[in-house]
């Protein structure tokens, strides 16, 4: 499998993981939403913030604009849930048209940005994209315990099924 292909897949993944996690969410009540469940981002509100701010607002620019914003992990960036679910729908769904327009060479070269602490880095291309895909599966596996933890339901979220069933909502 190409790079482009492989990546595509990923991206739409996340798209159905995202949408599938949020869904579970949704029902949660605010106090459960935002209580602190021993995450490394410490509450459901929190974590979903954080990939907000990675995934979307520091990676999604590093890679589609060459920027290198400056933010802390751990902000909130949006503090109304049904926006940030949104956002985080909206985000998700930018990846696959950026992946589909790099140019086979960029697979093979490096991305350089700045770090949050203000140091040059130069990585892998794709690993490093490979990174964002795998960050936002890391923390919807947390969202998922938490929401274990407070005796809700939990959806499936793994690749395999999603391969076996891309249209379940």
């Amino acid at each position: 499998m190409d790079a482009v292909t492989h990546f595509s897949l990923l991206a739409r993944y996340n798209v159905w993981a995202t949408a599938r996690l949020l869904a579970a969410v949704q029902v949660l009540p605010e106090a459960d939403y935002r209580r602190d469940m021993g995450l490394f981002f410490r509450s459901i509100h929190g974590t979903l913030n954080h990939l907000l701010v990675g995934e979307h607002l520091l990676w999604f620019a590093r890679f589609a604009e060459g920027a290198s914003p400056r933010m802390a992990l751990d902000a909130e960036v949006e503090s109304d849930r049904a926006r940030l679910a949104e956002r985080l729908r909206e985000g998700a769904a930018r990846w696959e048209p950026l992946i589909a327009g790099f140019a086979p060479a960029r697979w093979l070269g490096a991305l350089s940005y700045t770090t949050m602490r203000g140091t040059p880095a130069v990585l892998p291309f794709a690993a490093t994209l490979a990174h964002v895909f795998n960050h936002g599966t890391h923390h919807r596996g947390q969202i998922t315990a938490a929401l274990t933890a407070l005796g809700q339901p939990c959806p499936s979220l793994d690749l395999v099924y999603f391969l076996q069933n891309p249209d379940t909502p």
